[in-house]
């Protein structure tokens, strides 16, 4: 039995982890902005413990974890999955709105990561899976600052798979591809800017001709056998859409690198440092 910390699990991908987990047999802190033991089935109680949390908040986070471990004895598994979705064009974004976007996605997941390695450790064990996105792969219009928010978080996250390495602790990073959650629902918007009429326009008619979103469950089942796995992978891509786009991206990133190989090679030739004697 194990124990897992599942942040934003009151619905979407994380209750859906959740539940997975639970049904399994395994006890679940299940921590979310609102949630309660009530939210889910009775027969999870001595399983479960629900904690209502706002990952922006450091100290609410460590008190958190803290609890969770005072609780249970350990934590397992822990899933940064909390995230909000902003979209607008990147002028369009006041500071405020552009802060807020990184507060979840990368800071909320930032204080639980440092939050729970203390626990882990003193345990020398455990597997930290931060939810990133589809959106970390490139940024496209109208989500700049979400993809700027995933892809800060996966920076963050390789640096820390590799430090953590050094006490046999487990870090992946998960990228989804289209599930049929409320991220899109609960979508924070920019106020448009006129100029950019015609280029929304545009991908309205892309989105309509749109993508078949999966049930949650079936993202739940990989992040079991991804957690279950001997050899963990640091990244994970979840559907056929994404890993077909993961791999169309690499190739023309590596096309553009090779097609520019003998200016980047011009732009190095080692000298002595300035001022330094010959």
């Amino acid at each position: 039995m194990r124990t897992w910390f599942i942040t934003g699990a009151s619905r979407g991908l994380g209750r859906a982890f959740a539940d997975a987990a639970l049904d399994r047999g395994d006890r679940v802190v299940a921590a979310a902005r609102s949630i309660a033991k009530d939210d889910f089935d009775e027969k999870y109680a001595g399983r479960l413990l629900a904690l209502t949390l706002d990952v922006t908040d450091r100290a609410a986070v460590i008190a958190a974890v803290n609890t969770a471990v005072e609780h249970f004895g350990r934590l397992d598994i822990v899933v940064n999955n909390a995230g909000t979705l902003s979209m607008g064009m990147i002028e369009e974004f006041t500071e405020a709105e552009a802060r807020a976007q990184f507060e979840v996605n990368l800071f909320g997941a930032l204080w639980v990561s440092q939050a729970v390695l203390p626990h882990l450790r003193a345990q020398r064990s455990g597997h930290i899976v931060q939810v990133s996105s589809i959106a970390a792969l490139g940024g496209f219009p109208s989500t700049g600052l979400y993809s700027a928010s995933k892809f800060a978080l996966e920076g963050m996250s390789e640096a820390l798979a590799m430090e953590a390495a050094a006490f046999d602790i487990t870090v992946s990073i998960v990228q989804p591809g289209g599930y049929w959650t409320d991220l899109y629902t609960s979508v924070r918007a920019t106020t448009p800017m006129d100029a950019y009429a015609p280029l929304r326009a545009e991908l309205e008619r892309q989105w309509a001709e749109g993508s078949i979103d999966s049930e949650p469950r079936l993202a739940a089942e990989a992040l079991l056998r991804l957690v279950d796995s001997d050899d963990p992978p640091l990244r994970l891509l979840l559907g056929s859409m994404v890993y077909d786009l993961a791999f169309d991206l690499s190739r023309r990133r590596m096309d553009t690198w090779a097609g520019w190989e003998q200016v980047s090679r011009a732009a190095e030739h080692a000298v002595a440092a300035p001022g330094h004697p010959h």
